[in-house]
């Protein structure tokens, strides 16, 4: 039942935001190819085919041109081609079959073109649009700037407090404490060896 409403509602939604895309994409190159995702957070596939210009979500695996084991946490991270390949070296991806095909859902994803201000203004209007892709803009930076902030208090905390990171400074000051360190002991063993011949000649 979940498997059902699920894949239904993906389907639903792929093809609305298809419907949406001004630059009208052509699907003609994954007709009749299948891509199958295995989630590691669900216990069943979702299997998206393209016939007759639509998009098909069902959970059949059988003529899967490709097929990606993942989680969804990586699948959301996944927003080029050639990350792709790089997730895949990170054992962070599991494909077998087609690439190609992988390959072609992902530049589908995105190519999207869509003029999201235009549809919200259609159902709530151009004043309430504006002002909400305003507030929507201001939050975004300052996730944004809190992200960065977050980032850099974290290194300088490393750095500074836990010391868990070394510093440039303080690997020359130990590669000069090696290097005094060696120069004594050359000396030392220079000294052992004057008084071993010493020794020897008494």
């Amino acid at each position: 039942m979940l498997q059902q409403a699920l894949t239904s509602s993906i389907e639903l939604l792929i093809n609305k935001v298809l419907s949406l895309d001004t630059s009208e994409i052509d699907l003609n190159k994954l007709e009749q190819k299948t891509l199958t995702i295995v989630l590691s957070e669900l216990n069943f596939p979702i299997s998206l085919s393209v016939y007759n210009n639509k998009v098909i979500v069902s959970g059949l695996t059988e003529r899967a041109n490709c097929t990606i084991n993942t989680s969804i946490k990586t699948l959301l991270a996944l927003k080029a081609e050639q990350q792709l390949t790089e997730l895949i070296k990170q054992d962070k991806l599991d494909l077998t079959g087609d690439i190609k095909v992988a390959q072609q859902f992902v530049q589908l994803a995105e190519n999207l073109n869509i003029d999201w201000q235009s549809e919200l203004a259609i159902h709530i209007g151009d004043m309430p649009t504006h002002k909400l892709m305003q507030v929507g803009k201001q939050v975004a930076d300052k996730l944004q700037f809190a992200s960065k902030q977050i980032k850099a208090d974290a290194s300088e905390y490393i750095v500074h407090e836990k010391r868990l990171v070394v510093t440039r400074s303080q690997i020359e000051q130990f590669n000069q404490q090696v290097s005094q360190i060696s120069n004594q002991v050359d000396d030392i063993s220079t000294r052992i060896e004057t008084l071993a011949k010493g020794l020897s000649n008494t």
